[in-house]
């Protein structure tokens, strides 16, 4: 039986080359949006140290330079993926700051507190153990690091809830399939979603993992929330 791992491997190395423009047309563009508002609501902290986790083509990467740290790390697990990340990376000419670097999110290879900042947005769900996976970013956190995960989330207000439910589920993977050409990889994204622990049920399971201080921030609408924790 194929693991949860590979499943999701050989998903993101398949739908790489047009992962971008359908995060841009199935988001309205909206996605843009949240990556920028993580890096603000980083920028706090003056981490010098990030890792970015799940870092897929390198969005939030190259959007963390804007806060001048002395190194970058952007990492994943899908290697298609990994290569248009240093493609973007090279075009922006950002090869002296970010390093692109395949990583296992539940085997970091970094040494004990390493980082003063991990992000990761849209991966966390994907783990085959993502508790296992909070553990490890624990682990190469620096005391008083902090964390931020961007992830989707279910909307509380229920009209909102519904139309969501119904966009996800009937429009946004045939609109996938259009543009990829793969239509189970945003069915599985519903799924992902409506399964995944959200808001102080996530939040929860930060803390059960050693982190403090955890809080969330809803975005446009609940859609998707960013939690930040603290090491």
């Amino acid at each position: 039986m194929t693991s949860k791992k590979e499943q999701v491997h050989k998903m993101f190395n398949a739908i790489s080359n047009k992962y971008d423009i359908a995060n841009t047309v199935l988001s309205l563009s909206i996605h843009n949006y949240w990556k920028k508002k993580c890096v603000s609501v980083l920028k706090e902290h003056h981490p010098k140290k990030i890792l970015d986790l799940a870092t897929g083509t390198a969005d939030i990467a190259i959007q963390l330079a804007h806060l001048k740290p002395n190194q970058i790390i952007a990492a994943d697990y899908a290697d298609n993926m990994l290569l248009i990340a240093q493609r973007k990376i090279n075009n922006k000419k950002l090869n002296h700051l970010i390093t692109v670097q395949k990583e296992d999110g539940e085997n970091l290879s970094f040494e004990d507190e390493t980082f003063d900042a991990i992000t990761i947005s849209f991966g966390i769900r994907n783990f085959e153990n993502y508790q296992k996976g909070i553990a490890e970013m624990y682990r190469v956190l620096k005391s008083k690091g902090i964390l931020l995960i961007l992830e989707f989330s279910m909307p509380k207000n229920p009209i909102f809830k519904y139309i969501y439910k119904f966009y996800f589920k009937n429009i946004l993977p045939l609109m996938a399939w259009i543009i990829t050409g793969d239509k189970k990889a945003y069915e599985y994204l519903y799924d992902s979603v409506a399964a995944f622990p959200q808001y102080d049920n996530f939040c929860n399971i930060l803390q059960q993992q050693g982190f403090s201080q955890c809080r969330y921030i809803p975005l446009t609408g609940g859609i998707a929330t960013i939690y930040l924790a603290q090491k």
